[in-house]
């Protein structure tokens, strides 16, 4: 599949910039997966408005590939199905973007299985190829770009992803069936290594740009880069979110990059508002992810937001051991009652029935 076998809405959103949740796995208390709320989940993305949702990626925990756990694919043909048919019925296009990992074995597999699915792009984790060249980790991409459209991924090492430079990114651009890249390198620096290669490629009007960097989304989505290159002076944004952050509170998300879009498109100064909502932001993450034990509590911490308005039965995760840290619970209380208007509480009990029938 190739990009230009997508649909002109789906390319067009992509290029626009949209919020794409990465979806949380919904477990019952006995660790067996939960449909029910699982499906509850796509239905309230759909209906926040976002503009595609990422499966079978961190947030959804990558455990679900152990061969003793078996979810990677009733997950992936779950979310799938509900979409096709709850955004259908509302005359929607999503964009649905898989999580692939592994050796190219694996991730051409896992590839393959996502377009039988009916996904339109793979988000590619290269953790697993960590210790491989540059021209390794190239020509790994290449092939699994012969399968499907695909979106690179920066992933800061904390959490299991590995430093890629510039010269990566570089020939990464050059690969034509790339849609997007996320940027989650939670650090300035190498995030600009990114944007200046894929300017660098001439590239820039094919790929989009996506923040998955949690610590900084609202300045990332604010911010125009000048990039001068031997093609010209290039002038970039990163347009959009594919975000473990946005997989809760999804409709204030929506509401927020519409905003974004609005006064980016209007012109002039940005108002300082902005920015002060962009730390606000991430203080509401550093509980969430629980920064302050090296993101320990990261999927716990959403489970425990998602929990409390009632989208998840529990904070379950796969591994028994990874739970709430210490303190965190009580800094999810700090947070929340600090930024009302940034949560969609009253969003959620109007709709919470409906999507769990």
């Amino acid at each position: 599949m190739q990009i230009s076998d997508l649909s002109p809405t789906i390319r067009e959103n992509v290029r626009r910039g949209v919020v794409i949740p990465a979806q949380p796995l919904a477990l019952d208390a006995d660790r067996q997966f939960d449909s029910r709320y699982q499906t509850a989940l796509t239905r309230y993305y759909i209906d926040a408005g976002a503009g595609g949702i990422a499966v079978g990626v961190h947030s959804t925990q990558f455990a679900i590939r152990d061969p003793s756990i078996a979810l990677y694919e009733p997950v992936l043909r779950l979310a799938s199905d509900v979409i096709d048919e709850y955004a259908g019925a509302q005359g929607r296009e999503l964009f649905k973007v898989a999580g692939v990992c592994g050796k190219t074995k694996q991730a051409i597999c896992e590839a393959e299985f996502a377009v039988s699915q009916r996904y339109h792009a793979c988000l590619l984790s290269l953790a697993a190829l960590a210790d491989e060249s540059i021209d390794e980790l190239i020509s790994h991409c290449r092939e699994v770009a012969q399968v499907m459209p695909v979106i690179g991924f920066y992933l800061q090492p904390a959490v299991g992803g590995c430093v890629l430079p510039y010269e990566f990114w570089r020939e990464f651009a050059e690969i034509e069936n790339v849609i997007a890249i996320k940027l989650a390198p939670f650090n300035r620096y190498q995030t600009l290594d990114v944007v200046r290669a894929v300017c660098d490629a001439d590239r820039d009007d094919a790929i989009t740009l996506y923040t998955g960097n949690d610590d900084n989304i609202i300045a990332d989505l604010l911010t125009p880069y000048h990039i001068v290159t031997d093609h010209g002076e290039k002038r970039v944004r990163i347009r959009g979110g594919l975000l473990g952050h946005w997989c809760v509170w999804t409709r204030t998300a929506v509401e927020l990059l519409d905003e974004i879009h609005a006064v980016l498109d209007r012109g002039g100064d940005i108002p300082s508002e902005l920015l002060s909502r962009n730390i606000q932001v991430t203080d509401c993450n550093a509980a969430f992810f629980d920064a302050a034990n090296g993101f320990a509590g990261c999927i716990p911490g959403i489970h425990e937001v998602l929990r409390r308005q009632g989208l998840l039965a529990g904070t379950w995760c796969l591994d028994p051991n990874e739970v709430l840290s210490s303190g965190q619970s009580k800094e999810i209380d700090r947070v929340i009652a600090a930024y009302p208007h940034l949560h969609d509480n009253a969003f959620v009990r109007e709709n919470l029935s409906r999507w769990l029938r």
